[in-house]
């Protein structure tokens, strides 16, 4: 999973919509830690998404791999309905 965490911070200038602005200031908002939490948030959901991207063939034949060939080790499983190739329990 992406941290940030513990990263240091980095001062940087933003241009925002003065009345958001505002408004966020009245509520007493922390500006820095609210668009900091949000942009993270949006750098690991686009992370994601470009991995799952650039991933999807490996992925699609590992998916078609098991639909054919069951799950590894599922005759082992002692828990849920299937072994997870499809198979009821005998």
């Amino acid at each position: 999973m992406l941290k940030f965490d513990d990263a240091p911070k980095k001062a940087t200038n933003l241009s925002l919509n003065s009345k958001v602005l505002e408004m966020a200031r009245e509520l007493g908002m922390n500006i820095s830690q609210t668009v900091d939490a949000l942009l993270a948030e949006e750098v690991r959901r686009r992370y994601w998404e470009k991995w799952k991207d650039e991933n999807k063939d490996a992925i699609g034949e590992y998916n078609a791999r098991i639909a054919s060939e069951g799950l590894p080790l599922a005759k082992y499983r002692s828990f849920g309905r299937t072994l997870g190739d499809g198979r009821k329990k005998a």
